[in-house]
């Protein structure tokens, strides 16, 4: 399976795992689908929190993403993301959750609604 990715596509899109599940004990078939995505060789794009993090200690066990995009704010895990790109998506985050969770969402440009980091 890993050769058969590798050689057909150009990159992966990693939004197997949420961030409450457990890297090595997620139920079949995600456990083997983390295990074929930390062999791969393309480029993997982690959606939010990379399969097999931690959302808020990191990634120990899971996969190294080359890009993430975080979904509304960067996750405390997001400081260990050693990859070469970091996006957030979530222009339109309600005042009222940014105030809550003491949010500060980066400017973004025009009507973008992802912003690279």
């Amino acid at each position: 399976q890993v050769q058969l990715i590798n050689d057909a596509y150009n990159a992966v899109v990693d939004a197997v795992l949420g961030a409450e599940a457990e890297a090595a004990e997620g139920p079949e078939p995600c456990a083997a689908i983390l295990a074929t995505l930390k062999h791969i060789r393309i480029p993997i794009v982690s959606l939010d929190v990379p399969s097999g993090w931690d959302a808020e200690a990191g990634g120990s066990g899971g996969i190294s993403p080359d890009v993430l995009v975080s979904l509304a704010a960067p996750k405390e895990c997001a400081r260990r993301f050693l990859g070469r790109q970091h996006f957030v998506a979530g222009r339109f985050l309600p005042y009222d959750v940014q105030r809550k969770f003491e949010l500060n969402p980066p400017e973004y440009p025009g009507t973008e609604c992802v912003v690279a980091l």
